[in-house]
């Protein structure tokens, strides 16, 4: 008995770990691709994803878009920081959009109005 419960509980301590992260595959389809630009209005420097939220008009309106990056301990070695991006700086995002069609995308890379690639090595532009 002491054994079951010592396994169920192992068990439980290695699967649900796995069972709480999502699969990229599942949620962006990356044979497509899309680019929003607009103005940064959230970004929570958070684990697991960072998120970035912008606003852009469109001839229908103003659509919000949330854009998830990869986790916090990844985005510090490629040079971002909680400061990176503040409400009111114009961006735009290149990345794969949601298979469900929501106005949601996964980052490929974040390019500022002057040109430079975020948490891209120095003096790098994106033109």
């Amino acid at each position: 008995m002491r054994n079951a419960l010592l396994t169920a509980a192992l068990l439980t301590i290695v699967v649900t770990p796995a069972a709480a992260h999502h699969s990229f595959a599942v949620f962006f389809d990356d044979t497509k691709s899309v680019s929003v630009s607009g103005s940064v209005t959230e970004f929570r420097f958070t684990n697991p994803h960072a998120i970035i939220e912008i606003t852009r008009k469109t001839p229908q309106g103003i659509e919000t878009w949330r854009a998830e990056t990869n986790a916090v301990t990844l985005l510090r070695r490629r040079g971002w920081t909680a400061e990176s991006l503040k409400v009111g700086d114009m961006v735009t995002i290149d990345g794969w959009p949601s298979r469900d069609g929501s106005r949601y995308l996964r980052v490929r890379r974040v390019v500022r109005s002057d040109g430079t690639v975020l948490g891209a090595p120095p003096n790098q532009r994106a033109d």
